[in-house]
């Protein structure tokens, strides 16, 4: 055969490389997964849907994505892996066909005050190239329009070594944008000092109201014994010094009754003791006080932009940079197209893709100075998203946590576009979700259970959309689930009055939210409407307000110390065995003595990132072993707490281990659909949605009248929405008054009442679009909204 045509047989047969089309999993046992075995289609878009805790996170995040992310770790040097997490090996027969995962979350985004969306993606980077290139005055380099680089000078001699050595008089001077009062924050603190002391009262009549501050113990003999001023005379009456002595002396070496000690001012103690520390680690009382003494105001000097005078004098068509910053993006998107000028062409395409592609993805109401620890946890996964539209990378596998969490559905359809785009790229993308309108452009669909937590960790389905809708798995049955209006609504029993609302976006709303029924707010992300709800409703007495926020707890708390579950617990075990109820608790008497309870030993490797294995004494039970042969029920302290919320309802139900208070709890946690969850789960591994239904459970026992809930269908399966509703209904029959963020159709069909807000995002909304009953707003059909309803409830 000649060479020609061996080379074009060769062409014309399939290439080995080709071959590798599939990413196989077999014998994934991860968390709950049961000998998981299934082969994922590369390039293209597969689906994980399955009921809350089946295993979908286990299998897509913990499995594939875990096991994608160690091995290019590995191909890292021993120092560049000594800054990186060590992961352990996923539990897993067999991993193949892996490409490099890329994981675009829900985790909050980090919220140091200096980090923005403009800093978190490319775009105030390139703004800050066009700046240096066209700003007038021409003032500096990119870091001169900074708030993240401070200007220096210094000055000194250096030397140059040609032939002889030579010392050389030389000045250094850097240009940074930074402002320098407030250092690039936008903001000054100040310490209110009326929150530090009653004036009408001297020390020895306990002045001082700080927490810990007493005359009773050191401060007093210190305070008694420095001689800067008279103890026993008001505050009000000192002197200009002496009220200097006592808020801002620096350290002074001082003997009290032989005694070497050192005074030092108020102001500058309590900024070393309270104030410089994480104010969520902080004792409550101490929060509370730290909360009251501090405020925070705009800076004066910069007026909130962060940047210094000369980064905002220097201008491009009339606009700062911090002007530019300050626009809402789809504005900023059109001032960037306008701007036509040769020398800068790549650079202003490029801003201008990036500036497009928020818009694009439902984020042109955002300003590139909004803080990113403000954004919620579906717009910063949607930010993280940016950075990876415009890469041209392909060939990754790119991993979604419900991309729609917080999307209205007019705003589904987009994102449903964005995912599509990323695969026509090359790319796989593997998405966990729970929305019909994203599973139904699944070119793949893996279905896992059946059930949660231990009767989960199956595969049920997998195939085509087609095959889930005619298959009987829960996701198939309910697939096309349509909740009915209802025939009729209840009566309010009164109104909450909003009047003159004007937080962010928000245009003077007047609004009556009415009482006693169950009211939905709405409308288009970015819209308002959190802004209306926690702006204008604050939590007081008669208001329970749950949203999504982190549960402030190490990883040793769980969602029975949580929800107050573990005291009656404890106590049955101690009435069973008659001993004291702290042996049964892991954080106290009853700890293991090798890993003090936490189930797992930390090593700190020094130079290497610190690795946990779990305890070789208690095999991660977290008990001594002498706690463990004290049974209440048949079963020891660690075998309840890995029994699941419906397992324990059952067990503590009835029976010898019968326990009424641990039950009415436990019955709460299965209201609000967290059946599955395991009472010794760590709290820090709880999705956002599972964290705010375990608020809901905890807050029901309190005795509010309003509640208050954030989008609690996040994370929920179709199925488990019904249960949600069952449960709101509840809870408005029993006389409370139920206000609901919430863009899922089925929540909005099953309200008394729904204020649509709108009618866009950002400075487009901002206003009541409409009022009244889920029916008048199908049939009127005048908002966005109310179309998608419409089509939704098939009218």
């Amino acid at each position: 055969m000649s060479t020609a045509k061996r080379t074009h047989a060769q062409s014309s047969a399939s290439h080995a490389a080709d071959s590798h089309d599939l990413i196989r999993v077999h014998g994934a046992r991860v968390n709950n997964l049961k000998d998981v075995s299934i082969e994922i289609p590369k390039r293209r878009l597969t689906v994980f849907t399955g009921v809350s805790g089946s295993g979908k996170s286990s299998l897509v995040f913990d499995t594939i994505a875990a096991e994608s992310q160690r091995l290019i770790n590995e191909t890292y040097s021993a120092f560049v892996q000594g800054f990186m997490p060590t992961l352990a090996r996923p539990e897993v027969d067999v991993l193949d066909g892996l490409t490099t995962a890329i994981i675009v979350d829900q985790q909050r985004m980090g919220g140091d005050p200096r980090s923005t969306v403009g800093t978190a993606t490319d775009a105030n980077a390139m703004l800050r190239i066009l700046f240096s290139r066209l700003g007038k005055p021409h003032i500096g380099p990119p870091g001169a329009y900074s708030f993240n680089t401070a200007s220096v000078r210094a000055s000194g001699a250096i030397t140059v070594e040609r032939g002889a050595k030579k010392a050389v008089k030389a000045t250094f001077h850097r240009t940074g944008g930074m402002c320098p009062r407030c250092e690039g924050r936008g903001a000054v603190s100040d310490i209110d000092l009326t929150q530090l002391y009653d004036d009408s009262k001297s020390l020895n009549e306990d002045a001082l109201t700080i927490p810990g501050y007493s005359m009773e113990g050191w401060y007093g003999r210190i305070f008694r014994g420095c001689g800067f001023f008279d103890p026993d005379k008001p505050i009000r009456k000192y002197t200009k010094k002496e009220l200097h002595d006592l808020l801002h002396k620096e350290p002074t070496k001082i003997k009290v009754d032989g005694v070497n000690l050192t005074y030092e001012g108020l102001i500058p103690k309590i900024q070393k003791s309270f104030l410089s520390k994480d104010i969520d680690a902080l004792q409550p009382h101490i929060r509370a006080f730290v909360e009251r003494a501090m405020t925070f105001t705009v800076c004066p000097e910069c007026d909130g932009t962060r940047l210094s005078e000369g980064a905002r004098s220097s201008k491009i068509k009339k606009l700062s940079i911090a002007d530019a910053c300050a626009m809402e993006i789809r504005d900023l998107a059109e001032w960037v197209r306008d701007l036509k000028e040769p020398s800068v062409a790549p650079l202003l395409a490029a801003l201008g893709q990036t500036l497009d592609s928020f818009v694009e993805i439902g984020l042109g109401y955002l300003s590139l100075e909004r803080p990113s620890g403000t954004l919620s946890g579906g717009e910063a996964q949607r930010v993280k998203m940016i950075r990876h539209l415009g890469s041209s990378l392909t060939d990754v596998t790119y991993v979604f946590d419900e991309p729609t969490v917080g999307l209205h559905p007019h705003d589904i359809q987009r994102m449903n576009g964005l995912l599509l785009r990323l695969r026509d790229k090359g790319n796989t993308v593997l998405v966990v979700e729970h929305k019909p309108e994203t599973i139904a452009i699944a070119d793949h669909v893996v279905d896992l259970g059946p059930g949660a937590g231990t009767a989960g960790g199956a595969v049920c389905f997998e195939g085509t959309v087609e095959g889930l809708r005619s298959g009987g798995t829960i996701t198939g049955r309910h697939f096309d689930d349509r909740a009915a209006l209802k025939e009729t609504v209840r009566k309010s029993t009164g109104t909450l009055e909003i009047r003159g609302a004007i937080a962010h976006n928000l245009r003077n709303v007047d609004v009556d939210i009415p009482l006693g029924v169950l009211c939905v707010i709405t409308g288009v992300a970015g819209s308002g409407k959190s802004s209306l709800v926690h702006g204008s409703i604050p939590a007081g007495a008669d208001v329970v307000s749950v949203d999504q926020g982190a549960i402030r707890g190490s990883r040793r708390s769980n969602p029975a110390t949580y929800s107050g579950l573990l005291d009656p617990i404890r106590k049955a075990f101690a009435k069973a065995n008659g001993v004291k109820p702290a042996l049964f608790s892991a954080n106290s008497e009853g700890a293991c003595p090798t890993c003090n309870g936490a189930g797992v030993i930390f090593t700190d490797l020094a130079m290497m990132a610190g690795v946990s294995t779990p305890c070789e004494e208690c095999e991660g039970k977290r008990y001594q072993a002498a706690v463990l042969e004290y049974h209440l029920g048949g079963r020891d302290i660690s075998e309840v707490l890995a029994m699941s919320v419906t397992e324990a309802e059952e067990f503590f139900g009835d029976g010898e281990a019968r326990t009424p208070a641990a039950h009415r709890i436990l019955n709460r946690l299965a209201d609000v659909g967290l059946g599955y969850l395991s009472l010794g789960q760590p709290l820090t591994t709880l999705s956002g949605g599972e964290r705010q239904r375990l608020k809901l459970a905890t807050h029901m026992a309190e005795k509010g009248g309003v509640y208050v809930l954030d989008e609690p269908t996040t994370g929920l399966h179709l199925a488990d929405v019904e249960q949600l509703l069952g449960l709101l209904d509840r809870l408005v029959d029993s006389g409370k008054s139920v206000v609901v963020i919430e863009h899922h159709q089925a929540v909005m069909a099953h309200a008394d009442w729904i204020i649509d807000l709108g009618p866009g995002a950002g400075h487009e909304g901002g206003r009541i679009v409409f009022e009244g009953t889920p029916a008048d707003l199908v049939a009127a059909r005048s908002t966005l909204t109310g179309e998608h309803l419409a089509t939704y409830v098939g009218v």
